[in-house]
């Protein structure tokens, strides 16, 4: 297979074509693509003259991936390229011309924010968004596989165009557009490309399908318990457990499927269960070491209270929500989130503070070491701002701060569980 590629398509004479031979392989399309903000349908047309376009070059760096699963050929998004701030829609165009007699496919971006409709020759071929009304609804970028219109003869000549809308979740310092290249190849090769795809990702949150079905079995074991013990507090425990086991496994679910959109997902984490898992994992900590003795801080009461904050901040600062609200009123409720997380996580300290200070005995020690795990994973983004490693890519693949905390904080609270199941049973046998 031999591909031509040029960054720009011109109405008449255009530029040279570098020749590439390849065997049996597959090609990263890095480009020059031609690259424009704004959104008009004309430009996925073949004839469309877009030679006074940006040209942008997504060749990576060597050994480049993303921060998350350890998807390889990262590159920075069009906030780093002269357009910080802005979301919406956008353009990549790229003329190529391919020799070759077998059937040929494309590999979809595997990375964009933050989602794209891909055309080739005028003509649609798919994408993951719902592209109806003004705002598309996003789904989760995953591999995928788009085969190229066969050619009459060995040499044809393809327009490829990407229509990228950026959602404003999805903004950040880097994002924006593509991020890792599409890739053209005979078909059989990028069949084969596309499932390495899918085992990357698979791989990437692994860790996260698995760890929930844990904390289940906590939360079944500390029911059994209040059961076993009337009159010792496990519910709250219970519950936060099963809380950290949806936050989870709604991360696998978002992006292992194509059943939840970005928005739903966003309200569901972000607005719902974030702040539930606080409220829970801080009521849960207060039964276990009994501090519901302290009557000077109503601690259901304030608990009630930076929860309903917290829901409501959240609600307000998403950029979905009251289109007609200021930015200013948006920014106000994402500090009042920020200050509500620093309110929790100084009644979490006090907590564990008080805890060892009343009753420093070994099982206390221990129970707050699995606050501590656990913690590490509810106040990830402070940790992260201070300067802690959040990920780390042992061979090639990521694994987070938060999965390394709740893997120990699993071991962790079955041991301290199994602990007063056996003591209980002793009380039995006397």
């Amino acid at each position: 297979m031999t591909v031509f590629a040029t960054g720009r398509l011109l109405a008449a004479q255009p530029a040279p074509a570098q020749p590439i031979t390849l065997g049996p392989a597959t090609m990263a399309l890095n480009g020059p693509w031609r690259f424009s903000v704004g959104d008009d349908p004309a430009w996925a047309a073949a004839d469309f003259d877009d030679s006074g376009w940006e040209s942008v070059d997504l060749t990576p760096a060597p050994g480049a991936h993303d921060g998350d699963v350890g998807l390889p050929g990262y590159v920075p998004g069009w906030s780093k390229r002269g357009h910080a701030g802005y979301t919406g829609y956008a353009w990549y165009r790229l003329r190529i011309t391919v020799d070759s007699d077998a059937p040929l496919a494309l590999a979809g971006p595997t990375d964009v924010d933050s989602t794209y409709q891909l055309y080739v020759d005028g003509r649609r071929l798919g994408g993951p968004g719902v592209f109806f009304g003004t705002t598309p609804t996003v789904y989760s970028v995953q591999p995928r596989v788009y085969r190229l219109p066969a050619a009459s003869s060995g040499t044809h000549t393809y327009v490829i165009a990407l229509r990228v809308w950026m959602d404003p979740l999805d903004a950040a310092d880097d994002g924006g557009g593509i991020h890792v290249a599409p890739t053209i190849g005979r078909l059989d090769d990028i069949n084969q490309l596309y499932q390495v795809q899918w085992l990357q990702t698979f791989k990437g949150y692994v860790v996260d399908a698995v760890e929930p079905i844990a904390f289940v079995s906590l939360a079944i074991l500390a029911l059994v318990l209040m059961a076993c013990r009337r009159g010792e507090g496990y519910g709250w425990l219970a519950a936060a457990l099963l809380c950290t086991a949806w936050l989870r496994s709604n991360q696998v679910f978002f992006f292992w499927t194509q059943l939840e959109s970005l928005r739903v997902y966003d309200v569901m984490t972000a607005v719902l269960f974030v702040p539930l898992t606080f409220a829970t994992w801080t009521l849960a900590w207060r039964d276990w070491w009994r501090l519901e003795d302290h009557r000077w801080v109503p601690m259901r009461h304030v608990i009630l209270v930076l929860l309903l904050i917290h829901v409501a901040a959240a609600l307000v600062g998403r950029p979905w929500f009251a289109l007609e609200a200021s930015h200013g009123l948006k920014t106000a409720a994402d500090v009042l989130v920020q200050g509500v997380r620093l309110v929790y996580a100084v009644i979490y300290l006090w907590m564990i503070g008080l805890a060892l200070a009343e009753h420093p005995k070994p099982s206390n020690l221990l129970s707050a070491l699995a606050a501590i795990l656990i913690g590490m994973g509810l106040f990830a983004s402070e940790l992260s701002a201070i300067g802690l490693q959040g990920i780390w890519f042992p061979w090639g693949t990521g694994v987070s701060r938060t999965q390394y905390a709740y893997a120990a904080f699993i071991v962790l609270l079955f041991a301290l569980l199994l602990t007063r199941f056996l003591r209980y049973a002793k009380l039995w046998q006397r």
